[in-house]
């Protein structure tokens, strides 16, 4: 059984195992250098950065979650970070996860919400656009990968009061709450 917790400096450790175990390729895709420790243990006392970590029974990291809030004009906005390991992929980590930054983005007074996701990733955009996320931006050839090749970047967005108040309005809003 996995829980989702804030991320502590308890976890340091296992955040780092977690994001050196994960595929070369699924770390093209991170902004931050997740291969270096000092980073990733820094991360438990960030500011202004809410991070959340899946662990199992064992202490053993299986996801991890940030919502950065943007500053100045757009301090509105939170911005999502989302890894899963490779075995909880499909298992309902990620859904279980990205449903929890919402929640804690809509306590937090944010009202809108962005997410970039590689364009050919079909998973992730599924699991997005499920929680309310709808386009905004194709950003072509924005990114390159391990190989060097172009790859377009799209942009994610969850209005999140509009999302909620619709949702309020014909009673389903135990849909972000409900785990399954």
């Amino acid at each position: 059984m996995t829980a989702v917790a804030p991320l502590t400096e308890s976890h340091g450790e296992a955040l780092v195992r977690f994001f050196a175990e994960l595929p070369e390729g699924d770390r093209t895709f991170i902004r931050e250098d997740v291969t270096d420790p000092d980073v990733v243990r820094g991360w438990s006392a960030g500011a202004g950065v809410d991070r959340w970590v899946a662990v199992d029974d064992g202490g053993r990291v299986l996801g991890y979650v940030a919502v950065l809030r943007l500053p100045g004009w757009s301090d509105h906005v939170g911005e999502v970070r989302l890894v899963v390991a490779p075995a909880a992929r499909g298992s309902g980590q990620g859904r279980a996860l990205a449903r929890h930054a919402v929640v804690a983005a809509l306590e937090a007074g944010l009202s809108k919400l962005v997410v970039e996701v590689v364009a050919d990733q079909t998973a992730a955009l599924a699991l997005f656009t499920g929680l309310g996320f709808t386009g905004e931006a194709l950003l072509v050839d924005h990114i390159r990968d391990r190989e060097g090749q172009l790859r377009d970047l799209m942009v994610l967005a969850h209005h999140v009061g509009e999302t909620w108040a619709g949702m309020r309005a014909v009673g389903l809003t135990e849909t972000l709450d409900d785990p399954t």
